[in-house]
């Protein structure tokens, strides 16, 4: 601060910018150098899923009511006995990346027998079951 005295009244006081200026520059020259050499993350490309390894066509497991109650099983359109349920599908599912499963359920039928299907699939290895509709069956 500079104090002036002569024809004025009194003092009078200025504020010297000059240094600010001097401060500003400096900073300014060093985020210029910093900003360039900040370091910048790798460019990576996502992978992609492959489907060379397995078939990729969906395993749907029916689940009917038959003739007398008993229950009526079928891959893919290939009749199962529930005894050799749970082999046939470890048997599916030892080649395949995806372990996925839709079952197909009669409206007759209880949960419970669906729920039974549903627990021999996961002790077969199928990590994911999806419940088909009759809409989604019908492609709706």
């Amino acid at each position: 601060m500079t104090a002036t005295t002569g024809n004025s009244q009194g003092l009078a006081s200025e504020i010297n910018v000059t240094p600010m200026i001097d401060v500003l520059l400096v900073l300014l020259i060093i985020f210029m150098i910093i900003v360039p050499a900040i370091p910048r993350g790798e460019a990576a490309l996502v992978p992609q899923p492959s489907h060379k390894n397995g078939p990729v066509d969906a395993v749907v497991l029916e689940v009917n009511q038959g003739a007398g109650g008993a229950v009526n099983l079928r891959i893919n359109q290939q009749l199962v006995a529930q005894g050799e349920l749970q082999s046939r599908l470890a048997a599916i599912y030892a080649n395949r990346d995806r372990h996925v499963l839709f079952i197909k359920g009669d409206g007759r039928l209880s949960f419970k027998e669906i729920a039974e299907v549903m627990d021999i699939g996961h002790a077969a290895g199928v990590d994911q079951i999806g419940l088909m509709t009759p809409g989604v069956a019908t492609g709706q």
